[in-house]
């Protein structure tokens, strides 16, 4: 009968210890995953205007770490035929990175969704409407009753920097400083004024000290005065539109880089952060 010996017996023993760490981390892994606090989806499509594709492509390699760190699940699809009742229910909270959903059973869905109180964080384009255009304003719930914005108006150019302004405390604005310097962003203005919804709350805006805002080289890209909410909340859902969501692009010297991204900026961060903690862990209303 054969017998290991010291050195044998030692390295059998560190294998047999190697494996049972293995075993515990893998088992702790999974069971972290699925003891995950709350599921988030993103729908995009990534398809129109590099700005907004770096920014889906950002987001995407962004907030898998961000899960990781705060103990949530995040996921992702391109395909919006997702957005149904039974892979929905999966979810606490959805993401519209870049576009809007455009079938009517698709928005059948999203609109019950969250009515039965799910979550709903939209950025930047997700929110754009024009008639005449490739997304035409053609879903009155969802562009003039949830978001309250109706159609797009202008936006200034070229992609800058804005001092944005708290303008209500919220779990969204914990911890925020009252005003901060912003990524670089194209940003919107809308159609119906959104001071006059008793249904809206805006949570920040571009402050005075911004003006004038955009570089041009059209005039009305540039913006030199007045009251422009960029992240507001309807008080009836779970919900939070951000107009931030467009990366600076070196169109101009034909190369189309990335030049500025959006999750560089850590007190913006903080807020989506913020609102993801906030509608992930918000009971049902």
């Amino acid at each position: 009968m054969a017998f290991f010996n010291q050195n044998q017996k030692t390295i059998f023993k560190k294998g047999i210890l190697l494996l049972a760490l293995m075993v515990f981390f893998f088992g702790f892994s999974q069971n972290k995953k699925e003891h995950s606090k709350f599921k988030v989806i993103a729908f995009y499509t990534a398809k129109n205007d590099q700005a907004h594709i770096s920014f889906v492509h950002e987001a995407n390699k962004y907030f898998p770490k961000l899960a990781a760190e705060n103990h949530f699940q995040y996921d992702s699809t391109s395909n919006w035929d997702n957005l149904n009742a039974k892979f929905l229910a999966k979810y606490q909270v959805v993401l519209f990175l870049d576009t809007r959903p455009e079938k009517k059973e698709q928005r059948e869905a999203f609109q019950k969704y969250m009515e039965n109180g799910g979550g709903f964080i939209g950025f930047h384009f997700s929110a754009f409407a024009l008639n005449d255009s490739s997304y035409n304003q053609d879903w009155n719930w969802y562009h003039n009753t949830f978001l309250g914005s109706g159609e797009y108006g202008s936006n200034t150019w070229k992609p800058t920097s804005a001092v944005l302004r708290v303008e209500n405390e919220h779990p969204v604005t914990k911890n925020l400083l009252k005003t901060f310097s912003s990524a670089p962003n194209e940003w919107y203005r809308w159609s119906n004024d959104l001071t006059k919804n008793p249904d809206i709350e805006i949570l920040l805006a571009i402050d005075e000290s911004s003006f004038p805002l955009g570089t041009g080289p059209k005039a009305h890209e540039i913006w030199h005065s007045g009251y422009y909410p960029v992240v507001w909340t309807n008080k009836k859902y779970k919900m939070l539109y951000v107009n931030m969501g467009h990366n600076d692009i070196d169109y101009e010297g034909g190369t189309n880089k990335t030049l500025s991204y959006t999750f560089e900026n850590k007190t913006q961060s903080q807020l989506i952060l913020n609102a993801l903690l906030w509608l992930g862990n918000s009971k049902k209303k």
